[in-house]
Formats: structure tokens, C-alpha cells, sequence
């Protein structure tokens, strides 16, 4: 098979992290090329690429080249990874009459009319990597079952293994550790005022937080943590090329989005040794059962996390049984191999299928003048 993956993103995340590792495994045994957006994502990749603008979800300029990519490498199933490019994938699928399926890595309620075009119209299969996603997209009435795959996150622990030993300076005895792009859903303003209050109840002044990540509401954290008088405690790294020797020497791992998936930074903490502590977010249940291999809290419980924080804070013997037991589900459930082997299954399933159905047929006029038009029959 041949397939394009597809991710504008402008900066470097957990989405991209997927895609990358998703078109490198697949492409050992078929052809995989990518379309991006910003060298900070295109550099990281070794297959085949092209860069686009894909400037919104109609940039008719990267319709248009995105089907002359197509056709020149006689792509077979087209993979966006970004919400931002469903719909032009989705449209470029229609117009060259290829396979598109759409890969959705968070748990989010489709409330508006248009996202139907979006995610069943112009789609002929999703990829998300938790059954809590997969049961969202089917309360919306109008997603078959059949259309929706559950494929892990693979983790690829030979890299994690060959970089995880470089050299670092824990920066405090007791330390917490936090890593993804810096946003509010996120939660980091929350795992921010937990860690204040955990100090507060604690007074434990060789325990620290460490962010890892950049965003756009970098700033706007640091200033919540010198407001609420942690700033002494806590680092904001930025970007790091490297976080997992960092993972390696943390005690603890904070996870506080107020929707994920099944994120990658968090099964890369527990393969590391790391205590996970998480929201209930996404298909986090899927992987952390809570006092067993890990802890979960509702987003916004403060009192919770702080309380946890403590906890194993004074149980060494606790965390050490903690960790191991989320090292091992890791270990044992997710692996890039199956990961690959079951995207390009579900490839092969999606083209098989649309062979089989009618299709909706897409008139494109003028896309190279001033009148740009668009029509689905």
C-alpha cells in the first residue's frame, strides 16, 4: 500500500509523536510519505516528505497540491492526524476518489452540524487510540461501529532505552514531573496550585515541579506560580529534545489535561518508573487502575492531588510498588510493532470497503481562479 500522513501542526507534540512513530513502523513494509507544515515537525521524519501551507481547513492552494501529491505517488489512503486537516484530506480523498481515515487522538463531543461532513461524510475510517473515544464518536448516532478502530499508542522503549542515560542533574530530592505542550487543556494551572498546596501541608522544601514543554501560555504559568510563591520549586524547561533522562530520575508523573486520548507522555513515564497520576481524561482507564499501577483524580480537585502528592510523598515503599506495576502494563500492552501491523490492516480493511460502497461524488471547478467551487453529490 501507499500512505500519505498528513499533519500541519506548528509545533512538536504528542500528535506528532504518534505520527511519526505510526508512518516509520508502517513504512518497513509499505510506502509512507508525509505532508507537513513546519520544519520543527518535517525534520524529525525519515521518510519522503512535502512541505504545504495548509493555512485552514479549505486552503485551496494545498487542496490542490495535495491531489497532484497523490496522484504522483499513487497514494491508496490518506491518514490528517490533525483536526485542522480532515476536512481538506477528507475533500482530497473525494476528488482523487482515494481512501481517507481520519486519526483522532482526544476525547472530544462533536456538538456541530459541519463535523458530520467532517467525520462521516468525507471519512471512510478513524483511528482512535481508546474505547472511551470510540464510545464518544458513537453517542453522535451517525458514526457506524465498523467505522471506528481502537489501535494503542505503540511505545517504542528500544529508543526510550538507548537515550534514557544521558547525563542529568536531578534538580530536587523529591521531584514531580509534568510534560506536554504548555495550553490550558493542559491543566497545568491546576497541577500548579495542587503542587502549592501540597507544599503548604507538607512544608517539603527538597520536593519540586518540573514542566516540560513550550506553548502559547508559557508565560502566563510562570507568572501563576510566582503569584501563588512556588516559583522557587518549579521549572519550566521549554522544549527538551530529550525528556526522558528527566522522566527517568522523576518520582512522580502528573498528568491534569482536561481531555487526552491515551497520551504518550504518560505510558513513556510509567515505562520509566514513574508514579502516574492522572484526571480521568480520554481512555486513561484503559491503562492506570487507580491505587494499582497508579492514581486518578477528577480535573479540579486540588485537595485530591495535593493529598497524593503527600502521600507518596512520606511512602517511598509505595511508590517503588507503584511504579513497577505501571512499568509492567506498559510493557505488556502497547508495543509499535502491533501498533503498525494493526494501522496497516485497517488500511487494507478501509480500501477493501470502499471498493464495495457507493461513493459521494465530488465536482471541483476553477480551483486556480478567483471562483473556487466545491460540490458533493
Amino acid at each position: 500500500m501507499n500512505i500519505l500522513f498528513m499533519n500541519s501542526a506548528r509545533t512538536w507534540g504528542g500528535t506528532e509523536k504518534w505520527t511519526r512513530m505510526a508512518a516509520e513502523a508502517v513504512a518497513e513494509h509499505h510506502k509512507t510519505v508525509l505532508v507537513y507544515r513546519r520544519e520543527i515537525v518535517g525534520e524529525r521524519f525519515s521518510i519522503p516528505k512535502f512541505r504545504l501551507p495548509c493555512l485552514s481547513h479549505i486552503d485551496f492552494y494545498t487542496l490542490i497540491m495535495l491531489i497532484r501529491i497523490i496522484r504522483k505517488e499513487n497514494i491508496e489512503v490518506i491518514i490528517p492526524t490533525k483536526r485542522k486537516d480532515y476536512m481538506i484530506a477528507g475533500l482530497a480523498g473525494k476528488i482523487t476518489g482515494k481512501a481517507v481515515i481520519l486519526r483522532l487522538g482526544a476525547d472530544r463531543t462533536l456538538r456541530w452540524p459541519w463535523q458530520r461532513l467532517m467525520y462521516h461524510t468525507l471519512t471512510d475510517g478513524i483511528i482512535v487510540n481508546a474505547e472511551k473515544i470510540k464510545q464518544t464518536l458513537l453517542d453522535t448516532g451517525y458514526i457506524p461501529q465498523g467505522k471506528i478502530k481502537v489501535i494503542y499508542n505503540g511505545l517504542d522503549t528500544e529508543d526510550i532505552d538507548r537515550r534514557r542515560n544521558e547525563p542529568v542533574n536531578k534538580p530536587f530530592p523529591f521531584l514531580i514531573s509534568a510534560l506536554g505542550r504548555i495550553t490550558h487543556n493542559k491543566g497545568f494551572d491546576f497541577l500548579l496550585r495542587s503542587f502549592a498546596r501540597f507544599l503548604a501541608l507538607s512544608e517539603a522544601k527538597d520536593a519540586g515541579l518540573i514542566i516540560m514543554g513550550e506553548g502559547a501560555d508559557m508565560e502566563e504559568f510562570r507568572s501563576l506560580a510566582d503569584k501563588v510563591g512556588i516559583a522557587g520549586q518549579v521549572i519550566f524547561t521549554g522544549f527538551m529534545q530529550n525528556p526522558y533522562p528527566m522522566l527517568a530520575i522523576s518520582d512522580l508523573f502528573a498528568m491534569t489535561s482536561t481531555n487526552e486520548g491515551l497520551s504518550n507522555a504518560l505510558l513513556e513515564a510509567m515505562y520509566l518508573n514513574c508514579v502516574p497520576l492522572s484526571t480521568y481524561a480520554g481512555g486513561v482507564r484503559e491503562v492506570i487502575t487507580d491505587k494499582k499501577n497508579g492514581f486518578l483524580f477528577d480535573y479540579g480537585d486540588e485537595k485530591k492531588l495535593a493529598e497524593l502528592f503527600r502521600m507518596l510523598y512520606n511512602d517511598e515503599k509505595q511508590r517503588i510498588q507503584v511504579a513497577k506495576a505501571a512499568q509492567e502494563r506498559v510493557i505488556q500492552q502497547f508495543s509499535i510493532p502491533v501498533m503498525a501491523t494493526e494501522v496497516a490492516h485497517f488500511c487494507s480493511e478501509t480500501i477493501e470497503s470502499r471498493k464495495s460502497k457507493s461513493d459521494p461524488k465530488i465536482t471541483v471547478s476553477s480551483l486556480s481562479g478567483n471562483a473556487k467551487n466545491v460540490t458533493i453529490t
